[in-house]
Order: structure tokens, then C-alpha cells, then sequence
């Protein structure tokens, strides 16, 4: 009988190692396939759970929802409900106790930095959570009574299905407004409702904005722009004269019967609440309410998607301060006839006149620094805001378009304002190339071709986008300074130089307030001295000025903070990244990372 061979004590050991380490890895492989699965079915719920919540977000992320799994859904606006935050709530803590349960080694990279993106937002979301009246949907700058029409508006029309859905949101307007009133009122019955100030400016535009008269006589933005809309359908033979004609009817119907209403009732429950007990006269700051610091500095993170704290980004404003300041009185000294030249404002007549001109030079000087858009460049137009929302609407914006949908894309200028030369070029540059229009179509572009997940969708970062588009404004001072010296004008380009200083002093000192109204708690007297000892002293410009920041809590870090963040981060990858450090590089991550909060974009740039 053959013997055996017997193993010796070391190849016992060796072969007991070997065995733990196949279990290992089996158990690795199991455990990394079913994070996985679990983690890409959770945001896939999560993505279709919130989109379907709400079909004006829908509408405007994607064009196709069928494509990304969505396949029925009711077309509905997210009206507020009493208790809904408690909802809420519940909701965030059972996806956070459901992505605790999964192991972000175990997903694929780029799933894995989504992980902790959406952990991040959920946990800040969670906090805001808490302060449930501490939020303002109808603020005089940029509330839903000013925001709605244009979204309707622009409501793009690709199919029966889009006019029925437009149709069937226009139908819940009264319910809607209903919703958003009786939160006013639970806000101000909890001691925290907006100023006497605030909602008469609020209560004016519901009166000015939907108007009877416009309606009867068939002017209305949203009776034009309707008919305009439907007559493309009509041109691609997707319905016929007679549907239009129906529909057409039912769109004037409803804004009369509605819509008109709707606006209406709304400025009139406002105006009940002017008078309220507890209605304080003036706005002020969130830190005058209980908790309100607390509740500013997660807004700061959510606003922003800076997790620096208030020291930290006082700090980093009064560094950008005095360096900006030390740059303009250095530019000043060196050209003593300057200040002179500045002060005629000749040096903002550019030799291009047209939005079309300043586009196409935009993107011919970017070219170097920025990745290029593929396979083609999308096309632009720009728009009038209408008349009726002139008043009510930023000076310039960009209307993004769908993931899917990015290469017809819309700039609106607001004649109100009838930005020209240097001040239009840079507005450009900040709406179009190389800011939000380009970032747009680079990301969702890029987006799709990657197949990332759609969860991200769903994460919103202001400092992100805002701060790219201011920083991408400064970038083009400099590119109008070039065309002024292909020009002869030497002088002139210096003083395009000097401009942006005195913007960024200007909105570095606007943030500054935010902090101080918002955080310090600031009085309108203390600001009043604040901008004195800046050469500020009339007291129109100082009550606008208070008034417009305690009404928009975060709005201006949102830009300049997001600014410098990127600013920072084009820093340390210089410093990371030493001789092979490029502008180009530099853009080219930061656009490939997609939207993020600054910490993870810190993480991932040393990674």
C-alpha cells in the first residue's frame, strides 16, 4: 500500500494562510458585487422617487425620462403640506442608515466619490432640516412668483405629452400658491416670518406680474410664448391645427381662471400677514432668530459647498481683500494719469458690439485653457426677459438645459439693465463661454458618454457652479484687455484691469456683510458704518444693500467664496502638481469632477 506524503508543520501553516486568504477574497468579490448592486438600486430610487416628485425639475433635467428608467409618472408640483418636514426627515435618515450599511471601497471609483457626495449632502440636509420656517420660497429677489412664469415660459414643448404636462401644472398653480401661503402663515405664527418690507415687494409683483388686463387682451408672456411653442409641434407634424387651436383655448382658460387667481389670493393672504403680530418692519438677519447661526452655517455648506468655517472664510475674504486692494493701489501708482482715464469710461467701449461678436471672441480665446466641447458646439440664443418680469429678474441668467438634451441652449438679458461693451462682454462670459453655458454642456455631455450615476442629478452645488462662473468673469477681463491692445488702446486695457479689482473689492465686501448680518448679527447701522469707511455713504445704496442680503442669505459667498475656493484649488494643484501644472489640466479636472462640494474636490485632486 502506498503511503501518504505527509506535510510538514510549515506547509500545514502556509496552506492554512492560503485558504483564509481565497475566503478572503471570495468574500471580498461577494461583498463588493452586492454593495454594488445594492448601492446602484438605492440611487436608482432615490433618483426616480425625487424626480417624479416634481415634473418642473423633471421637465428641466431631462428630456427623455424614459431613457433613465422613468417610464409613469403624473405631472405634479411639490406643494407644501404641513408636517412635510417630519417626512422629510424620516426619509433622510432611512437613506443614511441604508448607505451605512455599505462599504464605498466595495463600489467603483467614481461610485464611491458619489458615496460620499451624497452622504455629505444628506447629513447637511438633515441639519436644515431642523429649522423648518427658517427657509423663504417667496423672497422679493429671487422667489417662486418671480421664477415660475419664466419656467413655464420656457416649458420646452417636444411632444403632446410635454403640452399636457404644462397644461396639467398650470392647472395646480392655485394649489400650489395655496401651499406656499399657508407655510407664510405657519411662519409667522412661529415668530419667523419675513418682514412687513419684504412682503409688500412680494405682494407687488403677485399683483403686477399676472394681470388681468394682459390676459383680455391676449399680451401676455404666457399666452405668446405658448402659441410660439405649440407652432413648432405643429411644424414637425406632431399635432394638428385643431389640437393646437384646443389647446391654445385651454392655456387662456386656465391662466384666467388659475393661474390669475392664484396670484391673487396669494397677494392677498400677504397682505393680511403685513399687520400680523410678531411681523417685524424691516428684514434682518437669520442670526436675530433663535438658532439662526446654526442654521446659517449649514446653509453656508449647502449654499456654497464650502466646509470652511466662518473664521476660516473671514479670514480668506480679508487676505483677498487687501491683496486686491494692494493690486489696485499698485496699478494706480505706476499710471498716475489712470484714475483719470477711469473716470471718463471710455475704456468700456469694446470693438464688438454684438452678443454674437463677444460670444465668438469668448470662445476663440479660451480655446488654449479650457477642453474642447465634443463632438460639436451647441447653439445659443439670446433672449429679452419680457417686459412684465423685468423688474423682478437678475440682470442676466442662463437657462440650463436638459442632461440630454444640451445642444439648443437660451441666455436671457434683461433690458432693464441694457448691459453694453466691457460690462456685456463679461455678462457673457459669466452666462455663456467660458461659464455656465459651457460648464453645462461640458458636464452633462461628459455625464452621459461616462454613464454616471444619476443620483448626482439630484445634488446641487452652488459654490460650484456660481463660483466657476464668476471665476471664469475674471478670467475674461483679461481677455478683453488683450482685445483692447490688439486695438492701440494700452491705456484703455489697464483700466479693464482696474475694473476687475474694483469688482472684486465690491463683491468680497458684500460677502463680508453676509457674514456680518447673517452670523454677527449686523445692524442696518452697522453696516451703514461699514461701507462709510469704505467712501459708502448714501443711505439709499445702504438700505438696498441691507435689505437685498438680509432677504438672500448666502447669495453672494455662493459666488465670491465659490470663487476663491476655486481659486485655492488651482493653488495647491500648481503646488501639487509642480512643472506639469497647466491651466488646461487644471480646468479639465476640475469640469471632469462634476458638481461637488470643495472638500471632496480637495480630496480628490491629492488622490
Amino acid at each position: 500500500m502506498k503511503k501518504r506524503p505527509s506535510l510538514s508543520p510549515g506547509q500545514i501553516i502556509l496552506y492554512i494562510i492560503l485558504l483564509l486568504l481565497f475566503i478572503l477574497l471570495t468574500l471580498s468579490l461577494f461583498f463588493k458585487g452586492h454593495d454594488q448592486k445594492k448601492f446602484t438600486a438605492l440611487t436608482h430610487d432615490l433618483f426616480v422617487s425625487e424626480m417624479t416628485a416634481n415634473t418642473l425639475n423633471l421637465h428641466y433635467t431631462l428630456a427623455s425620462p424614459e431613457n433613465f428608467g422613468i417610464y409613469g409618472y403624473e405631472a405634479v408640483l411639490p406643494s407644501y403640506r404641513a408636517g412635510s418636514e417630519t417626512e422629510a426627515a424620516a426619509s433622510i435618515d432611512r437613506t443614511l442608515q441604508a448607505l451605512s450599511k455599505l462599504h464605498p471601497q466595495a463600489l467603483t471609483d467614481r461610485d464611491a466619490y458619489t458615496y460620499g457626495l451624497l452622504v455629505k449632502k444628506l447629513e447637511n440636509s438633515r441639519t436644515l432640516n431642523s429649522f423648518p420656517y427658517y427657509q423663504e420660497p417667496l423672497s422679493p429677489a429671487s422667489g417662486v412668483q418671480s421664477q415660475l412664469p419664466i419656467l413655464l415660459a420656457e416649458y420646452t414643448f417636444r411632444s403632446r405629452r410635454d403640452v399636457e404636462d404644462y397644461l396639467a401644472l398650470l392647472n395646480q398653480t392655485d394649489e400650489y400658491f395655496a401651499s406656499l401661503l399657508t407655510y407664510e402663515q405657519e411662519k409667522a405664527a412661529a415668530g419667523l416670518s419675513q418682514s412687513t418690507h419684504s412682503l409688500r415687494q412680494v405682494k407687488e409683483q403677485c399683483d403686477t406680474i399676472v394681470t388681468k388686463e394682459a390676459l383680455d387682451a391676449g399680451t401676455h408672456f404666457l399666452q405668446t410664448t405658448f402659441s410660439e411653442r405649440l407652432s413648432v409641434l405643429l411644424s414637425e407634424q406632431k399635432i394638428t391645427e385643431e389640437e393646437a387651436a384646443k389647446y391654445i383655448s385651454r392655456n387662456n382658460r386656465l391662466l384666467r381662471t388659475v393661474l390669475q387667481p392664484a396670484y391673487e389670493a396669494l397677494a392677498d393672504g400677504l397682505f393680511l400677514l403685513e399687520d400680523a403680530e410678531g411681523v417685524p418692519e424691516s428684514p434682518c438677519g437669520l442670526a436675530s432668530l433663535p438658532n439662526g447661526k446654526a442654521y446659517y452655517e449649514a446653509l453656508l455648506i449647502s449654499n456654497t459647498g464650502s466646509y470652511r468655517s466662518v473664521d476660516e472664510i473671514r479670514s480668506m475674504l480679508n487676505e483677498d481683500l487687501t491683496e486686491n486692494y494692494h493690486n489696485m493701489r499698485t496699478l494706480l501708482q505706476n499710471n498716475p494719469d489712470l484714475k483719470t482715464q477711469y473716470a471718463e469710461d471710455l475704456y468700456s467701449q469694446l470693438p464688438l458690439t454684438t452678443a454674437t461678436e463677444m460670444l465668438r471672441d469668448l470662445q476663440a480665446r479660451m480655446d488654449t485653457a479650457f477642453p474642447t466641447l465634443y463632438p460639436h458646439l451647441p447653439s445659443v440664443t439670446v433672449k429679452s426677459v419680457s417686459p412684465d418680469l423685468q423688474e423682478y429678474t437678475a440682470p442676466a441668467f442662463y437657462l440650463t438645459t436638459p442632461l440630454d438634451a444640451s445642444d439648443a441652449n437660451v441666455i436671457y438679458m434683461n433690458p432693464r439693465n441694457s448691459p453694453s461693451g466691457l460690462e456685456l462682454y463679461t455678462t457673457l462670459a459669466h452666462e455663456g463661454f467660458p461659464g455656465h453655458l459651457y460648464q453645462t454642456v461640458y458636464n452633462n455631455r461628459r455625464f452621459l458618454k461616462r454613464g454616471e450615476n444619476n443620483v448626482r442629478q439630484l445634488l446641487w452645488y452652488g459654490g460650484y457652479l456660481e463660483g466657476w462662473a464668476l471665476y471664469v468673469e475674471f478670467l475674461s477681463y483679461g481677455y478683453a484687455s488683450d482685445l483692447l491692445r490688439e486695438q492701440g488702446r494700452p491705456e484703455d486695457a489697464l483700466c479693464v484691469e482696474l475694473e476687475k479689482y474694483n469688482r472684486c473689492i465690491l463683491l468680497n465686501l458684500y460677502s463680508q456683510m453676509d457674514l456680518m448680518i447673517h452670523y454677527d448679527n449686523a445692524t442696518r447701522e452697522d453696516i451703514a458704518k461699514f461701507l462709510s469707511g469704505y467712501g459708502m455713504k448714501n443711505d439709499s445704496v445702504v438700505n438696498a444693500v441691507y435689505n437685498y442680503i438680509a432677504d438672500e442669505p448666502c447669495n453672494y459667498p455662493k459666488y465670491y467664496l465659490g470663487c476663491l475656493e476655486i481659486q485655492k484649488l488651482r493653488e495647491t494643484a500648481g503646488e501639487l502638481w509642480g512643472d506639469a501644472y497647466n491651466d488646461y489640466t487644471f480646468h479639465s479636472f476640475y469640469l471632469n469632477a462634476g458638481p461637488s462640494d470643495f472638500s471632496s474636490l480637495n480630496d480628490l485632486l491629492r488622490q
